[in-house]
């Protein structure tokens, strides 16, 4: 900490309008002074005690990389023998990895190297997995398609012009192509039941606390997930019985969870009795052939031996503006202004990640991409006109909305509804106008970002194709109940099967 001068101590009065008076400054000046003495004890405190000290790890700049999906490549090996023996995980690149480079999607995180293991990360580890590298993800994971990254952009498998879906973009596209067994994704607004929905694999956003935070870069304490993707239920379960359970470091989770093996629950004892979800069909943007090929897969399962009716939640329809609410005015004081983790609150920060980004960004809040600048600008407008008053509002109608979910899964074990309302769109060429980079960016979220609010359990599996391109079915449940949301998930994918890309060829991207 350097110490204030007597300017300083002016500067900052003269900006927050303290009304201190010329002969007052020198005291303050004293004063200041000696409090911030303190700053250099926790330094020291911390240095000797706290800091982390990185181990050393291999790891190098992806090749032959056409879908533009990794951010760096690895190979960790398994600290334990457990379940997810021989797989080989991709770790999003907003997940801390211990030595190995960390950019977020972003030019503010590039050149960042944590010191310290995501909690995510460690269990995978001794569960027997390979840590095999971090996927390319969104620009700080605010983007629902795979533009953003400044990298480039990451390319779906089926279809190597469209989105592979943000923001755990690379993580769809590898496991689409087949490059990994499993991944790690975070969602604070779909982010992992995106990519899921467009590149046709599973992607299941855990109950809101199930599964540590502890060492992801955060958006929004309150909507922040992380969660399983993979290529089928049985492999997404079996990661989420590895991942769930507290771990005493992040305020998100209550203290006395549990987590349960999710792989035994999967079979189903008696017939489903399913909620089709009306408000999540005919969205304005809605391709009425997504809500088709859903709607088909709900009768497969009814033919099956399965039950299923309609239900209509009418709050679903006003998820969305909360969610936006909660997410940009929540990101810009967090994420933006509070330099990911904010403070306020007891758990595990990363302080050297704080620092680098909050001094890297404000070096240079130009290279924030079109969807952070939005946040930023939306947030802080938000911010000045009602001083957090709409932000408190908003998440003052959660018990509504969850309590409008919670009436129908009363009467029905899950609901269902389309992930997402479209099949992935183009991605936007780089002289593209900003109204199609953001447009791009957040078109699909009106299903999924609802239940990042109300922490209910969602899963999206693939449901068919729409000319061609994955169609994602969305499964929820009542929270902490991902048991039966995974059991239900898994009753579908045994009638529908599983998806797989055609072949595609390098030659295609020129």
């Amino acid at each position: 900490m350097t110490p204030p001068t007597p300017g300083d101590i002016e500067r900052i009065a003269g900006a927050s309008g303290l009304g201190i008076a010329d002969s007052d400054v020198a005291t303050y000046h004293a004063a200041a002074t000696g409090l911030l003495g303190s700053w250099d004890v926790v330094d020291a405190l911390y240095d000797e005690v706290a800091a982390p000290r990185a181990p050393q790890r291999a790891w190098a700049e992806p090749v032959d990389d056409e879908l533009g999906a990794w951010y760096v490549t690895t190979e960790l090996p398994p600290t334990g023998d457990g379940p997810l023996a021989g797989k080989r995980v991709a770790i999003k690149d907003n997940v801390s990895v211990a030595g190995v480079p960390m950019m977020n999607g972003s030019a503010t995180v590039r050149g960042f190297v944590p010191s310290r293991d995501a909690t995510a990360v460690t269990r995978l580890l001794a569960a027997g997995a390979t840590v095999v590298g971090k996927s390319a993800c969104e620009d700080l994971c605010f983007s629902g398609a795979s533009h953003t990254n400044k990298a480039g952009p990451i390319r779906n498998p089926w279809d190597l012009s469209r989105t592979a879906g943000g923001s755990s973009s690379g993580n769809g596209a590898l496991l689409a192509a087949g490059r990994v067994d499993l991944a790690l994704g975070g969602d604070q607004g779909g982010s992992v039941r995106i990519p899921a929905a467009f590149c046709g694999v599973v992607g299941h956003k855990p109950t809101f606390g199930l599964v540590p935070y502890t060492g992801a870069f955060p958006i929004e304490q309150t909507i922040d997930h992380l969660g399983p993707m993979a290529p089928t239920v049985a492999d997404a379960a079996a990661m989420l019985s590895v991942l769930a359970g507290a771990d005493g470091h992040d305020p998100r989770q209550p203290a006395d969870l549990e987590g349960a093996d999710y792989v035994a629950a999967l079979e189903a004892t008696r017939p489903l009795r399913i909620g089709v979800l009306t408000e999540g069909f005919g969205l304005a943007t809605s391709d009425p052939a997504v809500d088709r090929v859903v709607r088909d897969a709900v009768q497969a399962l009814t033919a099956a031996g399965h039950d299923a009716a309609e239900v209509s939640i009418p709050w679903h329809r006003h998820g969305a503006a909360i969610w936006d609410v909660i997410s940009v005015e929540g990101a810009t004081w967090q994420m933006v202004d509070g330099n990911a983790y904010g403070l306020n609150w007891k758990g595990l920060y990363d302080p050297e990640l704080m620092e680098f980004y909050g001094r890297r960004w404000r070096e240079d809040p130009s290279a924030f991409s079109e969807t952070v600048k939005l946040v930023a600008l939306g947030g802080r407008h938000g911010l000045e006109q009602t001083f957090g008053a709409s932000y408190a509002k908003a998440r003052n109608l959660e018990p509504a909305l969850t309590a409008a979910y919670d009436a129908g899964l009363a009467t029905y074990d899950v609901l269902v509804l389309p992930t997402l309302p479209i099949t992935a769109s183009e991605i936007p060429p780089p002289d593209a106008p900003v109204a199609d980079v953001l447009g791009r960016a957040l078109e699909m979220l009106a299903n999924t970002a609802p239940f990042d609010v109300t922490g209910h359990p969602a899963c999206s599996i693939p449901a068919g194709l729409s000319n061609g391109l994955p169609v994602g079915l969305m499964v929820v449940g009542r929270r902490f109940d991902d048991a039966g949301v995974l059991r239900a998930a898994h009753a579908f994918e045994q009638v529908l099967g599983t998806l797989t890309p055609p072949a595609y060829h390098k030659e295609s991207l020129r």
